[in-house]
């Protein structure tokens, strides 16, 4: 009986295996290659087909359809999803927490296509996920706010996107970065564009045209492995551009032209471990004041160009040369910028007692020297009165005795 009865229940569950894998939801767009891969690629579909769309689905192909808008929660009830692809869309906006929903999501890719701006939360929420790439769009505005709450990101790439200004609290609540890059052509950041940004390994910013870095532009930046600025005409450093980061582990300003540095403070309180300040060209020398590096822990400052003019005490007497002239080394790998007889020439080079202070520093010497010296006479004028008033008080108090004495033998 059993013998009978065996190859009935293998036939019996074969079959039962057949009519529900025949019942896999399906969108008539798509290709199902099994319940976890989906690919709906140029279907022409006008619209998410979320009911149809089996919920065990980790692999999500929607590529060159026609979706203009991504709604709120577009993608809720696929818990599975693991890798999600828009690109080659005609996607002009997405919606607050439009991939709300999503705790298994580690891949989202929305290139090629015409968006023109990251609103508010439309990237909120996102937990442990792995990329975003948001590379060859038309990316222009990033509202504030757009990533909050998003944490545990390994890369998130925006570029090739014709942004040219960050807007404050554009990264705000986003944290654990792994990298950060934005896209080269930024000709404004505005202040505090970084606020609530934390724990970042790279962020990089290239190819800049800035007028000027602005104050607080990195207010609000915590816990960053790496800052980098390079390869950009940074033009003004302005005084507490950097004021307000705190905890960055090494700051890399590379390759850049810049106009004039206002100011270069680093405390202790800014804690920035490491400063590598390597081939750029200054056009102005700072003031030795405008330079303050003591939070520094590790200063390399190489292969730059600076002014060579009289202003070069100026420079020697700053923080970028540890303000002595005694530094062979910085005089050795860094380099002439101007006047041009000395262009491109290293500074070892010069012949620096033969260069006379410029004028500006002469007097501003001299004024210094002589407001000294005008507090030193006053403060002497003050202690001889104070010597002539103690004086005169020893001897009314000795006069005060000497009568006493004198009454009392009386």
């Amino acid at each position: 009986m059993v013998n009978i009865w065996l190859p009935i229940m293998i036939i019996g569950c074969f079959w039962n295996f057949r009519r529900s894998d025949s019942l896999i939801s399906c969108p008539t767009e798509c290709i199902c290659l099994s319940q976890t891969q989906v690919l709906c690629n140029t279907g022409g579909l006008n619209q998410i087909p979320l009911q149809s769309l089996p919920s065990t689905v980790e692999n999500l192909a929607l590529t060159k359809n026609n979706f203009p808008i991504i709604k709120s929660d577009s993608f809720a009830g696929l818990r599975a999803l693991k890798k999600l692809s828009l690109d080659g869309n005609n996607i002009t906006k997405i919606k607050q927490f439009a991939f709300r929903g999503l705790p298994r999501l580690r891949e989202l890719s929305i290139q090629y296509t015409p968006l023109r701006t990251i609103s508010q939360f439309a990237f909120a929420g996102l937990q442990n996920i792995s990329t975003i790439l948001l590379s060859h769009n038309q990316i222009a505005r990033i509202e504030c706010n757009a990533f909050a709450g998003t944490s545990n990101v390994k890369l998130i790439l925006l570029s090739n996107n014709p942004m040219v200004k960050l807007e404050a609290s554009a990264f705000s609540g986003l944290t654990n970065v792994g990298h950060l890059i934005l896209p080269s052509g930024i000709r404004e950041i505005e202040q505090d564009a970084f606020y609530g940004m934390d724990t970042v390994g790279l962020l990089k910013l290239a190819y800049m045209d800035l007028k000027e870095l602005q104050p607080y532009t990195f207010r609000g930046l915590t816990n960053v492995l790496i800052l980098t600025l390079q390869e950009s005409d940074l033009g003004t450093i302005c005084a507490n551009a950097f004021s307000g980061m705190y905890q960055v582990d090494t700051l890399q300003i590379l390759n850049n032209k810049i106009d004039a540095i206002e100011e270069l403070n680093f405390t202790y309180t800014n804690q920035v471990k490491k400063l590598k300040f390597t081939g750029n060209h200054l056009l102005e020398t700072p003031d030795p004041n405008a330079i303050l590096l003591d939070g520094v822990e590790n200063l390399s400052v190489i292969n730059n160009h600076f002014p060579c003019g009289c202003h070069i005490h100026t420079l020697l007497d700053s923080a970028l040369a540890n303000g002595t002239y005694h530094q062979s080394h910085f005089l050795s790998k860094n380099f002439c910028i101007s006047p041009l007889e000395v262009n491109g020439r290293p500074m070892s080079d010069l012949d620096l007692f033969s260069i006379g202070r410029c004028q500006e520093q002469v007097t501003r010497e001299n004024l210094e020297a002589s407001r000294t010296s005008r507090l030193g006479f006053r403060a002497s004028i003050y202690l001889q009165i104070l010597v002539g008033v103690h004086v005169a008080l020893i001897i009314c108090l000795l006069s005060c005795r000497a009568y006493n004495l004198d009454m009392k033998f009386r």
